[in-house]
């Protein structure tokens, strides 16, 4: 069968000032004999989003980290999620404490202020990081916690290399179990953003083959559930959207320290190949520029084939998990509906 391959040229749109010669860049669109194209493309700063927003993505361009190596990239998260983490506290007020539970580190992220039907209620939270390290933790749970004011479990699971699959979701499901010894699983929701999300959707399906109650809700934030093929966005975004470094696209080529030597269509690994009947409703939510994008969407098709109540939400040209940045209307925006949902679907 004949593959057709891309090569996708972005010019991103400056001022004019900024401009040497703002006519040298033109739209265009070459094609080899295989069917490879040669496409360039010139992409205005759009008009269709916040302000803030437009000044973040311009910032993209010239922040973007560069190659580093595993300690560089946790070292540099490991900053950015203290600082992020500080700001939404301050933002979203709660009460944290740090424990263990059924052995595993974790933080109980309580809100300042609970209806007494909440009180029965816990959502579980499975932070993003690539699953090498901690991207999300308290800047996930902390603003979920206090817009619906139900308890919040953020777990620390084990991270690749040293843990590749299926450590991460053995700790998950121990801590749903010890959940399950005090709340029913009609009154707990799990959620997660990109390794998060990913993770959400590989527990659910170890639940399902385990014959182990399922929660009441899913929060599918920027997700990926198939390891064995590449979605159409990742072939053209960064995790910035368009700045950034692309990494190799095709499985036979991908070092995965995640996946280690597990079959990438392996129905726990890769969820899509699971059976999805009778899932939990679920909300699925990303982006246009999102490298995720693709997997996001494809996993919602599954899902209302199969009969599952599955929400999608799709934002305008911003790139993988935006909501983790305080200062844009459309993170208000995403943590609200995320939070709406979880009242409606968890405890009822």
């Amino acid at each position: 069968m004949k593959t057709t391959r891309f090569l996708l040229l972005i010019a991103l749109a400056v001022p004019l000032c900024a401009q040497t010669n703002p006519n040298s860049q033109k739209d265009s669109a070459t094609f080899d004999a295989d069917g490879t194209a040669h496409i360039t493309r010139i992409v205005p700063v759009p008009q269709t989003i916040s302000p803030e927003a437009q000044k973040w993505l311009n910032s993209l361009i010239t922040s973007t980290p560069g190659p580093e190596s595993l300690a560089e990239r946790r070292r540099r998260t490991d900053i950015w999620r203290a600082q992020d983490s500080a700001q939404a506290e301050k933002l979203y007020p709660v009460k944290i404490e740090e424990t263990t539970t059924a052995g595993v580190r974790t933080d109980i992220i309580t809100p300042l202020e609970m209806p007494e039907a909440h009180r029965n209620r816990v959502l579980i939270n499975l932070h993003g990081g690539g699953f090498n390290s901690d991207s999300g933790s308290l800047i996930e749970g902390v603003p979920i916690a206090n817009l619906a004011k139900i308890k919040v479990v953020s777990i620390y699971y084990r991270l690749a290399p040293e843990h590749p699959f299926p450590a991460a979701v053995d700790d998950v499901v121990a801590v749903y179990k010890e959940l399950l010894k005090t709340y029913e699983p009609r009154n707990v929701g799990i959620f997660g953003t990109s390794a998060g999300a990913i993770l959400t959707a590989e527990v659910t399906s170890k639940l399902k083959l385990s014959r182990l109650p399922l929660p009441a809700a899913l929060g599918i934030f920027s997700g990926l559930t198939d390891f064995s093929r590449v979605g159409d966005s990742r072939q053209l975004f960064t995790l910035n959207g368009f700045p950034g470094t692309m990494n190799p696209t095709n499985p036979k080529d991908l070092d995965d320290q995640y996946v280690g030597k597990t079959d990438r269509r392996d129905p726990v690994l890769s969820p899509l190949f699971a059976d999805l009947h009778g899932w939990p409703p679920t909300l699925l939510v990303t982006s246009t520029r999102d490298i995720l994008l693709s997997d996001t969407t494809i996993f919602h098709r599954a899902l209302l084939r199969n009969g599952v109540d599955a929400q999608l939400v799709v934002f305008e040209a911003l790139p993988h998990a935006f909501w983790y940045h305080f200062q844009l209307p459309e993170t208000k925006e995403a943590l609200e509906l995320m939070a709406n949902f979880f009242d409606t679907k968890v405890g009822h």
